[in-house]
């Protein structure tokens, strides 16, 4: 009887953006991060698998999404991801691509769209948790008083992606 080893092939690359560079990492193919300078729950660079250039597949249509979102061109991301994480957290990552360009949800309206009211406090976890950051747009997610809660990318950065979106900002600011 062989054997088939489970281990997932890993690369990934390093681009630049309006908030910074942005490492990208794909499993087996799949997009299956994106990660921030300093950014919370960020898994360690050894991780991410062999440094591969922008143009290798199938980093050059997230490339691609990438810059049209943040011309302003593109509000919603269709690139195939593989998101890893539990049962739950993957249940707020599919909420998450639901959130509409330039709108934002409090932890208790994702909750409430879960079927889980009193979750807010769970889904804020997973929220934090989420291993494609902007594509999976975590940062429209905020408190129930309006408040700018937590980012995993930094409370500054989350603040400028949704000026960003509404209109209030360009991307091209001085990157943080």
């Amino acid at each position: 009887m062989s054997t088939m080893s489970t281990m997932s092939a890993k690369q990934h690359s390093i681009v630049d953006s309006p908030y910074g560079p942005l490492t990208l990492v794909a499993t087996d193919g799949v997009l299956s991060g994106l990660y921030m300078t300093a950014q919370r729950h960020r898994p360690a660079e050894e991780s991410f698998g062999e440094r591969v250039a922008a143009t290798e597949e199938p980093f050059p249509e997230v490339v691609r999404q990438l810059a049209a979102y943040f011309a302003g061109e593109l509000t919603a991301f269709d690139v195939p991801l593989r998101l890893e994480g539990t049962a739950f957290q993957r249940s707020v990552w599919d909420q998450l691509v639901r959130i509409p360009y330039g709108r934002t949800w409090s932890y208790g309206e994702l909750a409430a769209k879960l079927g889980k009211p009193n979750a807010s406090r769970a889904v804020g976890l997973a929220n934090g948790k989420n291993p494609v950051g902007i594509i999976v747009p975590c940062h429209r997610v905020i408190g129930a008083s309006g408040s700018m809660t937590g980012y995993g990318g930094g409370v500054e950065r989350k603040v400028r992606l949704l000026a960003f979106e509404a209109g209030e900002a360009e991307a091209g600011e001085a990157a943080l």
